[in-house]
């Protein structure tokens, strides 16, 4: 079963590190950085905004856990925010190559 996590990341340098040591540690096939993208969040009781960069990554659910837990260790933020979730659905072709990652650690 494929998965999914998104998570936020102060900039694309930043982001393109975590995601390479995902990748380079096989809990992630692929990694989408978008572009710039305006947060707005109530922090410390008070309103405020930043210009962050998401991040999806693309998983097995086999590896979800993993990723996540290595998301947070390498995350700048002090209290990042890291969801994963798993996917219903998938293309069959999708769903093969999210799954032989596990196969290839």
């Amino acid at each position: 079963m494929s998965a999914l996590i998104y998570c936020t990341f102060p900039d694309r340098q930043t982001a393109r590190e975590a995601s390479a040591a995902l990748l380079g540690e096989k809990l992630i096939a692929c990694s989408n950085l978008m572009g710039p993208i305006e947060s707005q969040f109530i922090w410390e009781g008070k309103v405020q905004s930043a210009e962050e960069i998401g991040v999806l990554f693309k998983t097995d659910v086999g590896l979800l856990s993993q990723a996540i837990k290595k998301l947070g260790e390498l995350h700048p933020y002090h209290t990042p925010a890291i969801i994963g979730w798993r996917c219903d659905a998938a293309h069959p072709a999708t769903a093969a190559w999210l799954d032989s990652i596990k196969t290839k650690s």
